[in-house]
């Protein structure tokens, strides 16, 4: 097979390997004459299309072309321009709603993972300690306290590249030829953890917390509060100016919202009440070691899936995306779903053109209105700076097939399966119900990923067609990639190949099985993430508002 139709109501085919104009192709009993070159990943018209007509993908509309195009001719930014379904309450109808597709879970019912139990119920994935700054001037503190524990607790090695750094540094100095000095790939061994049962100290720097509008200072109290309560945090060092918009105050409190229980070890330390960095450093230390030992009681016991909160994102996407990876992270979400796990889709830009779809699986109007709010609200204040949403394909996603926003945004969305739609949060608002839900972050990766951690979520699972090195301070990343050639070349980046599908040899359903699997490996802490492994300790608050 050469190409695909990827919905019965579609109008375009996708090249499942690159073809040669005047290749002939075969589709339900016509034979189509390409009239260009079609690259794996983009598409062509399966008849003849006249300006203006409307071009369907994924069941939806996804575009417009501006000129005639003849059927086997490459569709893309020159012919195509982006356009939408409309949406609005008028087409929802509570209860109207039947999910008809509900997966088989028997593989899955009843597993478990060995996590780390936590007071709110919760399960942690992981067991990290973090250092938060409530404010970017702290962030040389929190480089000096990163700087002074991870060599001696155990938490860093000689990097390979410092090791061909200081072997060029003396060659340098002895006047030797520099291009002699060969590059060893080998790594040392880090010490052996002080703590074992600790993961690592993690360090949450950032460029926020005063100097902007109340409402991104308090967004960041939110969110740091979300990773202080996060199920895979053990404890807590705050680092606080005093001054700033962004009071321990507010944090406290909006810990206090996400956990009231919160018994974790939480050292709190303000620079302005210390008569020194040097006296600030010492106390923070003593006591984080403290902390440390405490928290390293902690040990794994079994937990049930159900207590899997697993956050759906994507980056680097190419054609193949929205064709084998996304649906079967789509599979995982269902499988989640049904089971009364927590599954969270995210980046509200990549769900413009599929409105429509997931007003009508919200459960209630209430999530349906909500959803419409958001995202109306969230494309106008893009609209103002003369952006919006349907400028959001980057250069490669294009390159790699993703023309429109629309294109995009139904491959995107197939992360979310086919499940109801049980709520919709908006930035830094945690979980609160079992089930599929949507929550408000922008498209860029990290912001996204950063958002769904700060909600809650235990693992993540990233899509990439292209590869990415994306990860999380405290979240575990598993990087599926939608094609084994990706796969291949980015072995340190990606855990996962979905390109199986593209290939023909798994349906979505055994290669999202196969993906569960590994999330059960991961949450238990059996197998480690390339993200975990390189140190890929991505976190970015997303700031909404002005600076000041």
């Amino acid at each position: 097979m050469n190409v695909l139709q990827i919905d019965p109501r579609d109008n375009v085919l996708v090249a499942l390997q690159d073809l040669k104009a005047g290749d002939t192709v075969s589709f339900k009993g016509n034979d189509i004459t390409l009239t260009t070159d079609i690259d794996a990943k983009h598409k062509f018209p399966i008849a003849d299309l006249a300006a203006e007509a409307k071009v369907t993908m994924y069941g939806v509309l996804v575009g417009t072309v501006c000129e005639d195009v003849a059927a086997g001719t490459l569709l893309h930014t020159h012919n195509l321009h982006h356009a939408a379904d409309p949406f609005g309450m008028d087409l929802y109808n509570e209860g109207e709603f039947q999910w008809n597709t509900a997966p088989d879970v028997s593989q899955f019912e009843g597993r478990t993972f060995q996590g780390f139990p936590r007071e709110d119920g919760t399960v942690g994935t992981a067991n990290y300690w973090i250092v938060i700054p409530m404010v970017f001037c702290e962030n040389r503190n929190l480089r000096m306290l990163q700087d002074a524990l991870l060599k001696p607790l155990g938490y860093s090695k000689s990097t390979k590249y410092a090791d061909f750094a200081e072997r060029m540094a003396e060659a340098a100095t002895n006047g030797k030829d520099l291009t002699e000095v060969t590059f060893e790939s080998n790594e040392s061994e880090a010490a052996k953890r002080l703590f074992p049962n600790i993961d690592g100290i993690k360090f949450l720097s950032h460029s926020m917390g005063c100097g902007s509008d109340r409402g991104d200072s308090d967004s960041l109290c939110r969110l740091l509060a979300g990773y202080a309560t996060h199920p895979n945090v053990a404890g807590v060092t705050v680092l606080s100016l005093g001054c700033q918009h962004a009071q321990v105050s507010i944090l406290k409190d909006e810990m206090k919202k996400r956990c009231p229980e919160f018994n974790r070890p939480l050292h709190v330390f303000e620079q302005q009440q210390y008569p020194s960095e040097e006296i600030l450093l010492e106390e923070t230390m003593r006591q984080m070691f403290a902390g440390l030992a405490e928290a390293n009681k902690q040990t794994r016991q079994e937990a049930p899936i159900t207590k899997l909160a697993v956050g759906m994102e994507c980056g680097g996407s190419d054609g193949f995306s929205g064709i084998s990876a996304n649906p079967a992270i789509g599979h995982v979400t269902d499988v989640l779903t049904v089971l009364g796990g927590r599954a969270v889709l995210s980046e509200f830009p990549e769900l413009c053109g599929v409105e429509a779809d997931l007003i009508k699986r919200c459960k209630t109007k209430t999530e349906a209105a909500r959803f419409i709010q958001i995202m109306e609200d969230y494309n106008a204040r893009a609209e103002a700076i003369g952006s919006g949403f349907s400028m959001n394909p980057s250069p490669g996603n294009i390159k790699d097939g993703l023309i429109t926003d629309a294109i995009k945004s139904a491959g995107a969305a197939k992360k979310g399966g086919t499940a109801p739609v049980t709520d919709v949060l908006d930035y830094t608002e945690p979980l609160r119900r079992d089930g599929f839900t949507l929550l408000c972050t922008p498209g860029n990766d990290v912001e996204s990923t950063t958002a769904m951690t700060g909600s809650g979520c235990n693992v993540i699972l990233f899509s990439t067609g292209l590869g990415t090195p994306t990860g999380n301070p405290v979240c575990p990343v598993i990087k599926v990639a939608s094609n084994r050639i990706t796969a291949e070349r980015h072995p340190d980046l990606i855990d996962y190949n979905a390109g199986t599908i593209i290939e023909g040899q798994e349906t979505i359903q055994e290669t999202g099985n196969r993906l569960l699997e590994m999330i059960l490996e991961v949450a238990s802490g059996n197998y480690t993430t390339k993200a975990v492994g390189l140190g890929q300790d991505d976190f970015i608050p997303w700031r909404r508002g002005v600076s000041l």
